[in-house]
């Protein structure tokens, strides 16, 4: 995992909530339907046509894969830093059979990159995550995706699953953690959509102000349009419905789904949309983000008259020099209290391509018809990861903790989280505490989407703890992706492979196809889940699952107020 996720993953806390409900049978959810032993990779059985050319994939175990599929022209020399251009069209037969380029990354910077591990541990959120489960392999012709779907030209209507992935609008790429793998979901009779997409510099280094409307400040927002238009008109020849699309993601790909649901240039594009982990409810302002240039450009000895000059430079200095802006401009990043996208390289409200805030006053009417769902991890950026002692924490610890982030409001916010979690350890309700960011945004983004009456918002918490490690863990961050893509089979480091977590992820997975199938995540395996109002009904996902309303309703307004 990139650099981005890293930030969010630094210490923490464990928890379970206890629950009840109706349970599937241990042989339905320990089940995986392989179909037959058999990799094919043919032009006569695995060819299809899209309006750019035709594509040879492979078909395995009963899935066809395309991978490396180009939505958009290279991003380099003259099209750096501008809106994306369709890709160009090929003649014959193009191979769509390996994952394609990521886009350039801090950690792909040799001149930035530290060699020296000094012999440290490897990472426990490696371990559990399957992180690296794909190689970063850079470059500025990224604008590719990939394609998991039960049959190809068969004239079926599928429901679309199109995945933002994780990594804030920094980091990250499509076959990052071995999770992402669209192949289990695919089972489950929708298309699966991953892809890659402009990131940091290259997508939110804002050169509009001072070279001309030639240049965008959002461009990595536009490759997410221009994504989505590809699947408007080529999603048919893979077996899905254009016009039953789901746009879903994690972290930064949560953000993004926020920021397409206030694009006028996505409205129409998609029909569905799901949040995991997405604390955002601003973007960044002008402002700042001309301060981001302008600081780059001091960097690189560039007067804005020379901007273009950008354009032509190489990409090692481009990326040293966004690393050094941004490390002069930011501080350092609270544990609590933390306000995220509105710092660094973010999307850009630049009344053009993101007219205003994602959700902050109100939801965005330009998706107003459009079911959202929305949920956090119990434990978020602090957990017990690569900190054995977390569990030692004390009371007096807990408490000295909590005053010095809200004051005299400390003992009243501690009180409140122990009357939702009353078997928590302090190192549990210090985690739970820290988790407010994310846990406040997302009931924000369910409330105010309810308030506009067109469309339900569902909202869950994940409270899951994996066995490994002794139970130490919890949950932390982007842990919860195993199960949405019903990878628990895959992802055996982090589910041990163990009865219920088969269970829950066949019961998140189906919550998600259902929701992506009709606009409601309720079916037979879950107790019934109602939309949201605020302080309302919120979806626990754990062993046993159960409804709760106002969930850490009184914490949370508590620190609102500190």
């Amino acid at each position: 995992m990139k650099t981005d996720r890293r930030d969010f993953v630094k210490i923490i806390a464990t928890l379970g909530a206890g629950t009840i409900a109706p349970q599937a049978s241990e042989a339905q959810a320990s089940s995986v339907s392989e179909g037959p032993r058999e990799v094919v990779a043919s032009d006569a059985r695995t060819v299809v046509e899209t309006r750019y050319g035709k594509l040879c994939g492979f078909w395995r175990n009963g899935i066809f894969i395309f991978r490396g599929v180009p939505y958009g022209e290279s991003t380099g020399g003259e099209n750096r830093f501008k809106a994306p251009r369709a890709p160009a069209h090929w003649t014959g037969i193009r191979n769509a059979l390996q994952f394609g380029r990521a886009c350039i990354q801090p950690s792909s910077d040799s001149a930035h990159f530290n060699y020296d591990g000094r012999n440290s541990a490897g990472s426990e959120e490696a371990f559990l995550m399957h992180s690296g489960a794909g190689k970063l392999v850079p470059g500025e012709d990224c604008l590719q995706l990939n394609v998991w779907t039960p049959a190809i030209k068969d004239a079926r209507r599928r429901p679309v699953m199109v995945f933002m992935h994780g990594g804030g609008f920094e980091g990250g790429f499509d076959n990052d953690l071995a999770s992402y793998d669209g192949e289990s979901l695919a089972r489950n009779d929708v298309v699966v959509v991953t892809h890659n997409h402009r990131l940091n510099l290259f997508g939110y280094l804002n050169l509009a102000a001072i070279g001309g409307a030639k240049y965008t400040a959002n461009a990595g927002l536009l490759d997410l349009v221009a994504v989505l238009a590809w699947v408007r008109d080529n999603i048919a020849e893979f077996g899905g419905d254009p016009g039953n699309v789901t746009i879903f993601g994690q972290s930064g790909g949560g953000g993004k789904v926020l920021c397409l649901m206030a694009m006028p240039a996505a409205k129409g594009l998609f029909h569905r949309a799901i949040v995991q982990s997405g604390p955002y409810l601003k973007a960044q302002s002008r402002e700042a983000s001309s301060e981001i240039t302008a600081e780059v450009l001091r960097q690189l000895g560039v007067s804005p008259a020379e901007v273009d000059s950008l354009q032509r430079m190489p990409v090692d200095r481009l990326v040293g020099a966004g690393a050094e802006a941004l490390k002069k401009l930011m501080g350092p990043r609270p544990t609590f209290g933390r306000v995220y996208g509105t710092e660094g390289w973010q999307p850009v409200v630049d009344g053009t391509v993101l007219t205003h805030h994602p959700f902050d006053p109100a939801a965005p009417l330009e998706s107003a018809d459009v079911p959202l769902m929305t949920g956090t991890i119990f434990n978020e950026i602090t957990s017990a990861l690569n900190h054995p002692i977390a569990n030692a924490m004390s009371e007096a610890e807990l408490q000295q903790g909590i005053h010095e982030a809200f004051g005299e409001r400390a003992a009243a916010i501690i009180a409140a989280y122990r009357r939702d979690y009353p078997h928590a350890t302090p190192f549990g309700i210090y985690g739970a505490i820290a988790a407010e960011p994310f846990r406040r945004a997302a009931q924000e983004q369910a409330a105010r989407k309810a308030a506009l009456g067109a469309a339900s918002a569902y909202v869950y918490l994940y409270a899951w703890r994996t066995p490994m490690l002794d139970d130490r863990p919890g949950t932390f961050h982007a842990c919860d992706l195993a199960f949405t893509f019903d990878n628990a089979v895959r992802c055996d480091q982090y589910s041990g492979l163990r009865p219920e977590a088969l269970q829950l992820a066949k019961r998140m997975s189906g919550a998600w196809v259902a929701f992506a199938r009709t606009g409601n995540p309720n079916h037979p395996g879950l107790p019934h889940w109602p939309a949201y109002q605020r302080n309302g009904a919120c979806m626990i996902f754990d062993n046993k699952c159960e409804v709760r309303a106002g969930v850490e309703a009184e914490g949370l307004a508590l620190i609102a107020k500190s």
